[in-house]
């Protein structure tokens, strides 16, 4: 069994706390290192738990969970998590029954407030947390965590349609181009698009510092500029959909860099209103396989598995079929692999249809397509 110098040193979020900023990259390596062990020998969510590694740890860093609540979008995603939350030495009994569920469980630990099985349904179920706490009067703060594939169902535009801009809400998109299989639609395409400055922020906050300070027209002449400011980032940059909403934005920032998403996530937090904060992070990062091939370790089994499989037949046939009726056609959310449609996707692209997360979408879509011959 390997050696660990930080993991043992962290069983709360409390203890996460007092390691220095110095001592945080080498617990992120010995985290992934601890997740590829546990998971490749007895099988779990792998590419998408190594990239989100520092993001969970800036999370719990700058949060105080259990009081603020952390809200994950898959719970799959969420084993760092569970590590830092005290679950660490069940790992070998991971997804097995009576053991550490492969997803977040509100009876396996109060740090998981919402369950969560697949997409889209995080920032609901933040928005009624958030609203709740606003009505009781309590000042926790909720995050909610989701992947960019999550925006390719629709339930999450629905929420976003009913966020305000005065909650203590934390919405943390974390772009890594990838849900399950790549991400396809307009929205993958869009948010490669309203990506600002990083110098425009920091330049933006430090004038605004300044002239604040300047006695008698400080205040107008700040107001002014930020009337210019405004014309000027339209004209440049393009308002984006969040700000649009009235949300605020921040971002977008590097997700796998502890020191820097802490920095976002802090100034997020001050504004003590609803805001975006917009993380890039590698899936599979620090796993060289999984780098490489996030879809194939998107969820990985125990051991090999040998001979024909049940997707592998299923597409065999349904490939057979397909080149004798040609109306026949594949439908999928994001679960091209998953599903082993690869192949068809291969020998049939134009009547193959990958519609990203939204099974909703799928099924009725499919039933138009069946409707219309």
């Amino acid at each position: 069994m390997k050696e660990y110098k930080y993991l043992p040193r962290v069983n709360s979020p409390e203890e996460l706390k007092s390691l220095t900023e110095r001592e945080l990259p080498a617990y992120c390596a010995e985290a992934r290192d601890f997740m590829v062990d546990e998971v490749t020998r007895h099988g779990g969510h792998l590419a998408s738990n190594l990239g989100i590694t520092e993001l969970t740890v800036a999370i719990h860093r700058v949060f105080d969970a259990p009081h603020d609540h952390i809200i994950f979008d898959v719970g799959h995603q969420a084993y760092v998590h569970k590590m830092i939350t005290g679950r660490k030495g069940a790992f070998d009994t991971l997804r097995t029954p009576g053991g550490l569920s492969g997803f977040t469980l509100r009876r396996e630990s109060e740090y998981d407030p919402f369950g969560a099985g697949h997409s889209s349904t995080s920032l609901s179920a933040a928005l009624g947390f958030a609203e709740a706490d606003k009505l009781s009067g309590s000042d926790a703060y909720t995050v909610c965590v989701m992947g960019d594939g999550a925006f390719t169902g629709g339930m999450i535009h629905e929420a976003m349609n009913n966020c305000k801009p005065d909650m203590r809400l934390i919405i943390i998109l974390n772009e890594n181009r990838m849900s399950i299989s790549k991400n396809r639609g307009a929205f993958a395409s869009y948010l490669s698009r309203i990506r600002v400055s990083r110098g425009y922020a920091r330049f933006k906050k430090t004038t605004k510092s300044a002239l604040s300070h300047v006695p008698l027209i400080g205040k107008p002449l700040t107001h002014l500029l930020e009337k210019i400011r405004d014309v000027l980032k339209k004209i440049f940059y393009r308002e984006n959909l969040f700000e649009q909403l009235g949300l605020s934005y921040v971002g977008p920032v590097n997700g796998n860099d502890c020191k820097r998403v802490e920095e976002k996530l802090r100034l997020a937090k001050d504004t003590g209103k609803t805001c975006v904060v917009h993380v890039c992070t590698k899936k599979g990062k620090g796993y060289a396989p999984a780098e490489k091939s996030p879809d194939k370790y998107h969820s990985v089994h125990p051991g090999k598995t040998e001979g024909e499989t049940f997707n592998r037949v299923f597409c065999d046939e349904l490939i057979k079929c397909a080149e004798r009726n040609k109306k026949i056609v594949a439908v999928t959310a994001a679960m091209g692999l998953g599903t082993g449609l690869r192949p068809f996707e291969e020998r049939f692209p134009v009547r193959y249809f990958d519609v990203g997360i939204a099974e909703e979408h799928a099924v009725t879509f499919a039933a138009g397509l069946a409707a219309n011959g």
